[in-house]
């Protein structure tokens, strides 16, 4: 997202660092390190997104499968344009965002990422290219800080829309085609085209603020991603949401990354069946340990959810839940994987006392009482 010059030299300065990388995210309005557990989706289920006018045409055999793809989606990819106040050493000063979004129900539900709407005191959702453009005030029905998610509501009707795909299905070497309005350039969106380069990426996203946030369960592409980008559909050839472009990496050539649209439809749905509704929140981003993660980190413990990133000030730290701990139990039931205790925490309300069980780096085994709170949303929608 592309604010001023000033804020764009801030976001071309940003590192990358090795192993567990350090990327410029793709906008460059300042978020919040905070992150959050991921809720997860491995097999695909029936969603309040799926929708009959979410269906797509055959694809044409006898023509360009980029040029089909681009005319088919290009109608539900919208620009997200914010009105914000940045603190600066000149006090505080109004600036401009500009970010992607895309739209998945036709009465207005639209999918962005979490730091683009962030702080924002007013959102406009732009629709359509000049000179059949229209513009609609947008309010923020919910979202996963951790993950970089948020979920906008505009008030239409009858809108385009593009299906959601499933990421666990995609392959490397697949082609991948990225739309987004890069630059904030005039014209409409932005499309480049390239391949599926890795999955199940861990990466750390740094903005112009240097804020960062962990991203689990990435897929990296070498199809451009740039600022601006933020928000905008990953889509496969059959026209099918299968990422949400977030992060580009600003010192390499031919990266970018992605989150996998398994792990973002939990907060689509939540959004969609309860607008608002507060969701109870640990704080923490973790991923699966499975056996090839027990190698890389020797860990003590051949299941459970490994604790990549806590929250600052959120429950989990404040309860002595550390980075490098091993998440077995929640609330007296097991957790095998980083889906089991997303879905035990969806189990409770902000506020609900837990247990959570966890095996130490040295082994050790220790039970930490937890209150839940309330997860973090961008701005207080009305």
């Amino acid at each position: 997202m592309v604010t001023n010059y000033g804020t764009m030299r801030r976001f071309l300065a940003a590192t990358i660092a090795i192993g567990m990388v350090v990327f410029g995210v793709s906008c460059s309005k300042g978020t919040t390190s905070s992150v959050t557990e991921p809720s997860r989706s491995k097999s695909h289920a029936a969603s309040p997104v799926d929708t009959p006018t979410s269906v797509l045409p055959p694809v044409d055999p006898n023509k360009d499968p980029v040029v089909q793809v681009v005319k088919r989606v290009q109608p539900a990819v919208v620009n997200v344009v914010t009105n914000l106040f940045q603190q600066t050493v000149f006090g505080q000063q109004r600036e401009r965002g500009v970010g992607t979004g895309f739209i998945v129900r036709p009465d207005g539900i639209i999918v962005t990422n979490f730091h683009v709407v962030e702080g924002a005191q007013r959102i406009t959702v732009i629709a359509g290219v000049p000179p059949h453009a229209r513009r609609y005030a947008a309010r923020v029905i919910g979202g996963d800080q951790g993950a970089d998610l948020a979920v906008l509501k505009i008030g239409a009707t009858g809108l385009p829309t593009v299906p959601l795909g499933q990421s666990s299905k995609l392959e490397l070497g697949e082609r991948v085609v990225a739309l987004g309005y890069a630059l904030a350039l005039q014209g409409g969106p932005t499309v480049t085209s390239g391949i599926v380069s890795s999955l199940n990426r861990v990466v750390r996203a740094s903005d112009p603020n240097f804020h960062t946030r962990t991203y689990t369960h990435v897929i990296q592409t070498d199809a451009a991603i740039n600022p601006g980008n933020s928000g905008g559909p990953l889509v496969n050839l059959a026209g099918q949401v299968v990422g949400i472009d977030t992060a580009g990496a600003q010192q390499a050539e031919n990266i970018g990354f992605a989150i996998a649209i398994d792990e973002a439809r939990p907060t689509i749905d939540r959004a969609i069946a309860n607008p608002s509704a507060p969701v109870a929140y640990l704080g923490v981003t973790t991923v699966d340990v499975t056996s090839n993660v027990q190698f890389q980190y020797n860990l003590p413990v051949g299941r459970g959810a490994l604790v990549v990133s806590t929250a600052p000030k959120g429950p989990a730290q404040g309860a002595g839940i550390r980075n490098g701990d091993v998440i077995v139990s929640f609330d007296g039931k097991p957790v095998n994987t980083s889906d089991d205790l997303g879905n035990l925490i969806q189990r409770h309300k902000p506020g609900d006392r837990a247990t959570v069980g966890v095996v130490l780096r040295n082994g050790g085994r220790k039970t930490f009482p937890v209150t839940l709170t309330v997860r973090p949303l961008p701005v207080n929608a009305p």
